[in-house]
């Protein structure tokens, strides 16, 4: 790995070494230090980039560093300094609301000065001097505002009228009229040029000045060093896009040549002249935190205490003296040596340099390598070195690079031969008639690492894919690429593949694989299957290999073709066929999962257990013993209606009984409709005596029935 990766991939994973708000201390012999000049940028698909500044420095320093104030909490939270032989001190910058703190003692805010109005009423009090039509000399009272009619009628004015307290007495005047109003008290007036300075300062600070203090080493305070000032902030998402150029069709080679391009945007704020370029891709774990923001912790508000009446309260004994110290008395204290351990001095060292020795004469850091030039053969010969870091990929430009602020840059990722194998996609849910014209796109890149190529991941982007027609490339369709591991392959689809047709259907079956009978529970191990048939007709003219993307089920298992081994993905099996040119092939995929149904025969009605007796798939004894239950069931039913029946006729005398009752209220005593209805209600309970005879009879017959099935259902084992 060159300098560059190395230096960054540590400074993406290195905490902040010393940043400080306090006051900064005396640096002795302190000198100006040269400038820090961006010769390092990183960017990261995690939406952030490192940026690494030098300056070359002797003796102690201070170095500063301009950042963009939306920037300084990235900064504050990543800033690493690298000193091989020197330490740092602190790092300060300016407070984050300057102009609310300088607001802060005054007797007025900054929205008091978007007037004059809102000024003077928020400074009531103040002794003030006004000249023009009329010279007047007090203390600020008011300031109202009154509604004034223009000559003519043309319409209506807003003047001020500003209330003074004088010598003389409450004098008046109209601001508007006043040539000049001025504060007598010089305080007061340096207060309103200091706030005015704030805001005046203020408007034009969208930077804040880092300011990091270095130290001289104690050996060679005089020998000039390089001192590196990192850190990683924000930045907009680089891109990758690839170029895949295909041979023609029927040439017989497998592979392609690829081009790959990272476009990226500095959005830093500063140009970038000839700074060492870098990108990686990963999905690194960023978030931001607000450190330049002032928190205060919300304490408990405790009541003042109010001297109030003495009440003294009786007494109620007291414990003798010894029982009090025996009670009381300390644990013993921890010693270290004799004594109590003393307090630990804290110390921050100075980070070295990736690389360098901690030791006080560890050896000057080596100078950046170049990398090594490309063969000459190369595609690319400014093709960016690529190579892996931790769950990310690196690409380094081996060239300086100069973009202006705000500009976008094209850099190569990547420029060689890969395999590249044709073949034909067919997604039933992206297009259910014709595959996908697709191809196995394979990153070879690990074997070509032994012949000095590096091997690396491809980041995702966005493909275009050119295929050689006639000697010269014609556009065939984009593609999307996730991103590819060294040593695997993806399925890249760009276009519909309208030579071949696709013609699906489903079959499902339903196969008893074992019934058992036991506790009156008759349990069937039940196999379902579902059987899709493919057939696919080929191109006229050409092979075709054509993969199916059959559908995963959970639970499912894959039983056809019979010891298949497919390439799964995490919703799809992938089924290779070949199809000739011309003819149909057919695949045949079965998916099989295994069900269980357990059913109680003495809860079932007479036709269902028929329907289980009568079914061909159980075999014979329990078809026997089933037909036995439905019987039995039968007659149970048969005992359980004749209860209803009997129940039901019952209901019926109750509510006729009820009727009748209500006429006879209505009837005269001696009336023949009064004496027939008095016969027919003698009638009905004699009907309900016999009715109540039967309903025993008929409930203990079905109970019977009931003991009878259970008996029968329990003793059958299967």
């Amino acid at each position: 790995m060159s300098g560059i990766t190395k230096a960054a991939a540590a400074a993406l994973a290195a905490p902040l070494l010393v940043a400080s708000y306090a006051a900064l201390p005396a640096f002795a012999a302190e000198q100006p230090a040269g400038g820090l000049a961006l010769k390092r940028v990183l960017l990261s698909t995690g939406g952030v980039g490192y940026f690494e500044h030098e300056a070359r420095v002797s003796g102690d320093a201070a170095l500063t560093l301009e950042v963009r104030r939306d920037q300084v909490d990235d900064v504050l939270k990543s800033i690493v300094v690298y000193d091989d032989r020197g330490g740092v001190g602190t790092v300060d910058l300016a407070g984050q609301e300057p102009l609310e703190t300088a607001f802060r003692e005054l007797p007025f805010t900054p929205d008091d000065l978007a007037s004059p109005t809102a000024l003077l009423n928020a400074l009531k009090g103040a002794e003030v001097r006004a000249a023009g039509s009329r010279d007047l000399s007090g203390r600020l009272l008011s300031v109202t505002e009154e509604a004034v009619q223009l000559p003519n009628g043309v319409g209506v004015t807003t003047r001020h009228r500003v209330s003074l307290m004088t010598a003389e007495g409450l004098r008046q005047l109209v601001l508007e009229d006043t040539d000049s109003l001025r504060f007598a008290d010089p305080r007061v007036q340096a207060q309103l040029d200091k706030a005015l300075a704030a805001v005046a300062d203020s408007a034009g600070k969208e930077r804040r000045r880092l300011t990091i203090r270095m130290t001289a080493p104690k050996d060679n305070a005089g020998a000039e060093r390089t001192v590196r000032v990192a850190y990683v902030v924000g930045a907009p998402l680089w891109k990758a896009t690839y170029r895949l150029t295909l041979p023609e069709v029927g040439a017989g080679a497998k592979t392609g040549n690829l081009q790959g391009w990272a476009v990226l945007e500095n959005l830093s704020g500063d140009d970038w002249n000839g700074v060492e370029l870098s990108v990686a891709s990963g999905n690194p774990v960023t978030f931001r935190q607000a450190l330049y923001s002032a928190y205060f912790v919300n304490r408990p508000e405790v009541p003042v205490e109010v001297l109030g009446r003495v009440l003294p309260t009786p007494d109620e004994g007291a414990i003798a003296a010894d029982r009090m110290a025996k009670a009381e008395a300390p644990m013993p204290r921890a010693r270290t040596g004799g004594g109590m351990a003393p307090p630990v001095a804290m110390a921050a060292p100075m980070a070295p340099s990736p690389g360098a020795s901690m030791g006080a004469d560890a050896p000057p850091p080596a100078p950046l390598q170049m990398p090594k030039p490309l063969p000459p053969n190369a595609a690319e010969p400014f093709a960016a070195e690529s190579s892996e870091a931790t769950a990310q990929v690196l690409f380094r430009y081996p060239q300086p690079v100069t973009l202006v602020n705000g500009g976008t840059l094209m850099m190569p990722i990547v420029a060689r031969a890969v395999p590249a194998e044709r073949l034909s996609l067919y997604q039933p849910g992206t297009q259910p008639r014709n595959p996908l014209a697709a191809l196995r796109l394979t990153n070879d890149s690990a074997a070509g690492s032994a012949a000095g190529g590096g091997g690396s991941g491809l980041p995702p982007g966005v493909l275009t894919l050119y295929e050689t027609v006639g000697g010269a490339p014609a556009y065939v369709g984009d593609a999307r690429l996730a991103a590819l591991p060294s040593g695997e392959s993806r399925l890249l689809s760009f276009a519909v593949d309208q030579a071949v047709t696709v013609d699906r259907s489903d079959q499902p079956s339903r196969t008893l694989s074992r019934a058992s009978l036991a506790d009156g529970v008759l349990q069937l191990t039940v196999t379902e299957r579902q059987t899709t048939t493919y057939r696919i007709a080929g191109a006229v003219r050409e092979d075709r290999s054509v993969i199916v993307e059959h559908p995963r089920r959970p639970g499912w298992d894959l039983v056809e073709p019979a010891n298949a081994a497919p390439d799964t993905t995490a919703n799809a099996y992938r089924l290779p066929v070949s199809v000739p040119a011309g003819k149909t092939a057919t695949l045949a995929v079965a998916l099989e999962r295994p069900r269980v149904e357990r059913i109680g025969l003495a809860d079932l009605a007479p036709e269902q257990v028929l329907a289980y007796a009568a079914s061909a798939e159980l075999p014979a004894p329990v078809r026997e013993a089933l037909g036995k239950v439905a019987a039995l069931r039968t007659t149970v039913a048969e005992k359980e209606r004749r209860v209803a029946d009997i129940e039901r006729e019952q209901a019926d005398i109750a509510k006729e009984q009820e009727r009748l009752r209500q006429n006879l209220s209505t009837l005269p005593r001696d009336s023949d409709l009064f004496k027939r209805t008095i016969g027919k209600m003698g009638e009905q309970e004699t009907r309900l005596d016999a009715l109540s005879r039967d309903l025993g009879a008929a409930r203990k017959e079905a109970d019977a029935a009931r003991a009878g099935l259970r008996d029968q259902v329990r003793g059958m084992k299967f």
